[in-house]
């Protein structure tokens, strides 16, 4: 008999977990599950990643501590489709089955609807993934062409004046004051003179 955890979640306070419970419960008693332990969130929602019920119930998880998760439906486990795959996917690392009794899909191994359901939804992840970041690359090669800056502005200062400041010996914090940069900075343009990175750059007789 295989051991079986249950996750329930309800997004407001005034919302019960007990028909989920009966209708997994019931899930459970069919398939000839044992039911260790049910963890269950109550009043909050699904886009929250972290979650005490989730996060125990992973935990314990990684401890091995059951062989299949039931839930009411995908979206009592996540309503991000990101967040979604990477509980099913760990769980499906670590050998755990996942059973969702409203869409009927079990990821055990001798479920094949399931391992199709897991690629195909993985292959859309993916897909959605690659046109947003196609979006953006054409969005920025539109910006370039209309003369638009993309990225940090190079900062007007003047290197040379900075470093002999700072070699003179004025103190950082008073050559940094002074030209209104970091310390940090200041210590990169002498360290750059030092190095001979800024030929132009003369230290003061």
């Amino acid at each position: 008999m295989k051991k079986a955890a249950i996750y329930v979640r309800v997004s407001t306070a005034d919302q019960h977990v007990e028909s989920q419970l009966y209708d997994l419960r019931e899930l459970a008693l069919r398939r000839s599950f044992e039911v260790v332990k049910v963890y269950q969130d109550c009043g909050v929602s699904g886009r929250r990643a972290r979650r005490p019920g989730l996060d125990g119930l992973m935990s314990d998880a990684r401890q091995h501590k059951f062989e299949v998760v039931l839930v009411a439906a995908f979206d009592r486990m996540a309503r991000s489709t990101r967040h979604f795959l990477q509980v099913v996917d760990e769980l499906d690392s670590l050998g755990i089955a996942f059973i969702s009794r409203r869409e009927g899909i079990n990821t055990d191994d001798h479920n094949p609807m399931g391992r199709l359901f897991l690629t195909l939804i993985g292959s859309i992840a993916e897909l959605e993934s690659d046109l947003i970041r196609e979006r953006v690359l054409a969005g920025m090669r539109r910006a370039r062409l209309d003369g638009v800056r993309i990225g940090r502005a190079p900062m007007n200062i003047d290197r040379a004046a900075i470093v002999r400041d700072r070699l003179s010996g004025m103190s950082l914090t008073t050559v940094a004051k002074k030209w209104g940069i970091s310390r940090s900075l200041v210590c990169k343009l002498v360290k750059r003179l030092q190095a001979g990175d800024e030929g132009s750059v003369q230290p003061p007789p």
